[in-house]
């Protein structure tokens, strides 16, 4: 590529180009990386700088890129047909990925709703929980309200964003909101409940359990990130408290939704975060992974229970009203069928335990630097919290913007990470090599001693 087209396209992007989560005034003044290729766990930009993808692409590149058996797969697609409408139709791809869904997720899970994205998804579940409880043999249509967790994220749309709760992505949004109930969030580190204890008191569970107590007569779902919240700061539950909620909700008779878009597929050590504690989840929404980065598919999948309140004659308004043009799409289901496949091909969850154990290894040597607070770890998932003060914990003031300047530092030295306020990601590929980890985790290293350093 000639340095004109290099520079037409840095121009065009700045002009035209309006991307997620960016201030676009800040943006306009910055080089922008405009990825042209990509090979295993790195990415390359127009300009030939290659870049460690440290975190998956936004959390979706599960076996790295340009996989083969995901590119055949894609490939073979194409010779059939790319894209067929899945209202009123079907495809062979779609129902063999429906199948195996159903084969590799929790028990009760019998039906599988596609979408594509994980807000979707969510939006799906969502919809099916309000109108099940109208249309199951004893109906309860009182329940009209949500439960979800302080400083949970699930996506985007209105639907998913009312049952979120992170004030710097959804208080703009306030007046198109629907109202839910929140409930305390567990976290470790800051947690009000354990405060004056040694050890967790399962205060943010008990705290669970009074509300629905008080309010599950209303409530439709209650629904939940397992093992831990991504977007609120990677927050890792205490051990046990998704299977407390799966009881509560069990014992309330309030639907659990189980969102495992950012968890499923390998990213805390098993398939899905659900099997850790042994939840069977009424609704389980996936995404990300599913297709190990390649193509925009989701799915939502339900119980037979669930399914068969929906079923009638077509004159009794029982139907799920609800599609996207794209849902069930045949090149995405393909390539997820052959994502899934590689799992079993590869051995893909126990290969990983190794590099589970090298990544906490590191991760205790970042957490001796003098401004990292907090180090958290599920599986493959790692989050690192800095701050102004360690012995008390104490933030850094937001408008120093620390968490954003280790991630350019870290550009810089060639990984491309992302920060959740001043809380760094760590989420690479899955297949990623132990020197290739041990490189993130350096970088990682000198990135936040070379900034807090200098603040």
């Amino acid at each position: 590529m000639s340095p004109d087209e290099k520079a037409r396209l840095k121009d065009l992007d700045r002009r035209l180009v309006w991307h997620p989560f960016t201030q676009m005034q800040s943006y306009a003044s910055e080089d922008p990386v405009i990825i042209a290729r990509a090979d295993g766990v790195y990415l390359e930009d127009i300009d030939g700088n290659r870049y460690l993808d440290g975190y998956s692409s936004m959390w979706c590149n599960v076996h790295g890129h340009r996989v083969r058996e995901i590119d055949d797969a894609v490939r073979g697609q194409l010779d059939q047909v790319a894209h067929s409408t899945l209202l009123g139709l079907s495809n062979v791809p779609a129902i063999r990925l429906a199948e195996k869904l159903v084969e590799i997720t929790p028990r009760g899970l019998s039906h599988v709703f596609y979408s594509d994205t994980g807000a979707c998804a969510v939006e799906i579940a969502l919809k099916i929980a309000f109108q099940y409880w109208r249309q199951k043999p004893d109906p309860k249509p009182e329940r009209t309200s949500f439960l979800s967790l302080e400083k949970s994220y699930h996506g985007d749309t209105i639907g998913a964003m009312s049952v979120g709760n992170i004030d710097l992505f959804h208080e703009a949004y306030g007046p198109l909101l629907f109202s839910t109930l929140t409930a305390p969030s567990p976290h470790p580190y800051r947690c009000t409940f354990c405060a004056g204890d040694s050890g967790c008191n399962q205060g943010c569970l008990r705290a669970v359990e009074e509300i629905l107590e008080r309010d599950a007569h209303r409530i439709a779902a209650f629904i939940v990130e397992p093992l831990i919240q991504g977007a609120g700061g990677m927050l890792v539950h205490p051990d046990g408290y998704l299977k407390g909620i799966a009881d509560l909700c069990r014992d309330h008779d309030v639907l659990l939704i189980v969102d495992e878009i950012a968890t499923g597929f390998g990213r805390t050590g098993a398939m899905f975060a659900c099997g850790k504690e042994g939840v069977a989840p009424d609704i389980l929404c996936l995404g990300k992974g599913i297709t190990g980065g390649y193509l925009p598919v989701a799915a939502t999948l339900a119980t037979g229970e669930i399914f068969d309140a929906f079923l009638g004659d077509d004159t009794e308004g029982r139907t799920f009203f609800h599609g996207h043009t794209y849902t069930g799409n045949p090149l995405g289901c393909a390539a997820a069928l052959a994502a899934i496949r590689r799992f079993e091909t590869h051995d893909v969850l126990a290969s990983l335990r190794p590099r589970i154990e090298l990544l906490a290894r590191g991760l205790d040597r970042i957490g001796t630097l003098a401004h990292v607070g907090d180090v958290r770890q599920c599986g493959f998932i790692a989050g690192v919290e800095l701050v102004a003060d360690k012995p008390g914990g104490r933030p850094y003031p937001p408008t120093d913007g620390i968490g954003a300047s280790v991630c350019g530092e870290a550009r810089k030295r060639g990984l491309l990470i992302r920060p959740l306020g001043d809380t760094i990601v760590l989420m690479p590929p899955l297949v990623i090599s132990n020197h290739d980890l041990e490189t993130l985790l350096e970088i990682v290293y000198e990135s936040i001693g070379f900034v807090t350093n200098q603040s």
